[in-house]
C-alpha cells in the first residue's frame, strides 16, 4: 500500500518520535510498502554520523514543504533539535491524494492540515500519540504545573486524536492516560520496536562475556544514561546520585545525546571525581559502548515509552528506573530493585550500589531483561502497525458505504 507519514521533522536523530517514524518507513519498505513523508527537512539537514541513522527511513519522494519558525520561541525549538513544518495547502493535498492512507505522528498544524483533508475526501487516516504535553510544558517548566497541561491534552483531542478512528500509542500507560481523558478513538498499544542488532548483541555478551572496556573506562564502573539533556529526562539526579555512592570514586557517567541541558549539566558534573562524558553516537557506536557499561540508568520523569532503555537491556544490562507516575517506563523493571523514587538521588545511589555490591545477581538478572526485550522487536511492532492500518482502510470503506446509503435514501 502508499503509507504517507506526516511529521513536522523527520530526519533529525535526537528526537524518539523522529527515529521511530524514520525505522517504521524503513522496515514498511523492506516488506513491499511505498512509503513517503510529508515533512518540512530534506537529509541534507543531517550531519555527521546522523546520515547513516536516517537512511534507514529514506524515502525517494518526499512532499516537503518549508520550516515554520515561531517568533519568541524559536530559539528554544532549535536547542532542542525540533522545528514545525508550514502548512502549505497544495502540498498537504497532494500528499494526501497519492497515499493510500495517511498515518499522524505529532499533533500540530500541518498533522490538522492533513486530517481535516482526510475526513472530507473520504481519506483513510491514523494518528499516534508519542509527544506527551508534559514533555513539551518542561521545556518552559511547567511541566508539573497539571492545568497547564490539561489545556494541551485538550486541545490535541479535539483537533487531532478525536477526528481518528484509530490511535497507535506506544504504552499502555499512554493508553491509559488518554482513554481517562475522553479519547475516543480505539487504542493500539503498538511498541516503538528495538532493532535486530541490539538483541544480536546482548546475546553475544551472555554467550562470550562483554567486550574489555576501552583505555578511557579501564578501571572504572560505566554507568550510561542515553536521552536527550532536557530537563523532564532529568540527568542531574543521575550526576548528583553518585556523591551518595560508596563506589562514588570509580563512578564514570556517560550520557549518549545532546540538548539545551548541556552546559548545565558539564558544570554540574564537575563536583565528580571522575567528570562526566557526553556522547552523541551511531547506533553501532552505541552497542559497543553498551557493551562496556556496568548498569544502565534511566532517571527521566516523563516517558511515553523509552526505547532508548530497551535498547539497553536488551544487551543484557540491568536497569535502573525512575518510578515516575507520568512516565511508562517503569512498566520494564523486572521488580522493585530496578526502581528508585524519581527525583531522589539518594533513592538512586541506593539502588546503584546495591546492583555494584551484587555483580553475579546483576549478571543472572541482565539475562532476564535480555529474554523480556524480545517481546520489543520492531519486526513484531510493524506487523501490528500494519494491522491497524488494513483494519482503518476497512473502516473508511464501511463508513463511505454508509454515507453513500444515506445519500440514495434521501
Amino acid at each position: 500500500m502508499k503509507i504517507l507519514f506526516v511529521i513536522d521533522s523527520f530526519y533529525t536523530t535526537n528526537n524518539g518520535t523522529s527515529i521511530s517514524a524514520q525505522r517504521f518507513a524503513g522496515e514498511l519498505r523492506k516488506r513491499g510498502h511505498e512509503v513517503c513523508v510529508l515533512c518540512w527537512d530534506t537529509p541534507k539537514e543531517v550531519q555527521g554520523a546522523d546520515v547513516q541513522s536516517a537512511k534507514e527511513g529514506l524515502t525517494d519522494g518526499d512532499f516537503t514543504t518549508e520550516k515554520f519558525r515561531i517568533p519568541v520561541f524559536q530559539p528554544l525549538c532549535d536547542k532542542h533539535d525540533f522545528s514545525f513544518a508550514k502548512n502549505n495547502k497544495n502540498i498537504v493535498h497532494d500528499a494526501c491524494d497519492w497515499a493510500d492512507i495517511v498515518h499522524i505522528f505529532v499533533p500540530f498544524g500541518i498533522s490538522m492540515a492533513a486530517i481535516n483533508y482526510c475526513n472530507e475526501i473520504g481519506k483513510p487516516v491514523t494518528a499516534a500519540f508519542h509527544i506527551q504535553p508534559e514533555n513539551m510544558t518542561s521545556s518552559v517548566n511547567m511541566g508539573k504545573v497539571e492545568w497547564f497541561n490539561e489545556l494541551f491534552y485538550k486541545s490535541f483531542r479535539s483537533n487531532i486524536y478525536n477526528r481518528v478512528r484509530h490511535v497507535h500509542v506506544p504504552s499502555k500507560f499512554m493508553g491509559d492516560m488518554i482513554a481517562k481523558r475522553g479519547y475516543t478513538a480505539k487504542i493500539h498499544v503498538i511498541s516503538n520496536g528495538i532493532q535486530s542488532e541490539f538483541l544480536e548483541a546482548g546475546r553475544q555478551y551472555i554467550d562470550f562475556g562483554r567486550p574489555a572496556k576501552s583505555a578511557e573506562l579501564e578501571g572504572k564502573i560505566v554507568i550510561t544514561m542515553v536521552g536527550r539533556l532536557s530537563g523532564e529526562k532529568r540527568q542531574d539526579v543521575l550526576i548528583n546520585a553518585v556523591p551518595y555512592s560508596k563506589y562514588a570514586d570509580r563512578i564514570q557517567l556517560v550520557f549518549a545525546g545532546k540538548g539545551p541541558k548541556y552546559d548545565e549539566y558539564v558544570a554540574l558534573g564537575e563536583k565528580l571525581a571522575n567528570k562526566p562524558m557526553f556522547l552523541y553516537l551511531s547506533k553501532e557506536e552505541l552497542i559497543r559502548h553498551l557493551g562496556m557499561t556496568d548498569l544502565y540508568v534511566h532517571a527521566s520523569d516523563m516517558e511515553s515509552e523509552a526505547i532508548s532503555c530497551i535498547e539497553a537491556f536488551a544487551t543484557g544490562l540491568v536497569p535502573v528506573i525512575a518510578n515516575s507516575e507520568v512516565s511508562a517506563t517503569p512498566q520494564f523493571a523486572l521488580d522493585g530493585r530496578s526502581l528508585f523514587a524519581p527525583g531522589n538521588p539518594k533513592d538512586l545511589a541506593r539502588a546503584i550500589d546495591y546492583w555494584l555490591d551484587h555483580p553475579n545477581e546483576r549478571k543472572y538478572i541482565g539475562e532476564l531483561y535480555y529474554q523480556s526485550a524480545k517481546r520489543y522487536t520492531l519486526e513484531n511492532s510493524v506487523t501490528q502497525f500494519e494491522e491497524m492500518l488494513n483494519e482503518e482502510i476497512a473502516d473508511c470503506a464501511k463508513a463511505r458505504e454508509k454515507k453513500n446509503e444515506k445519500v440514495v435514501a434521501q
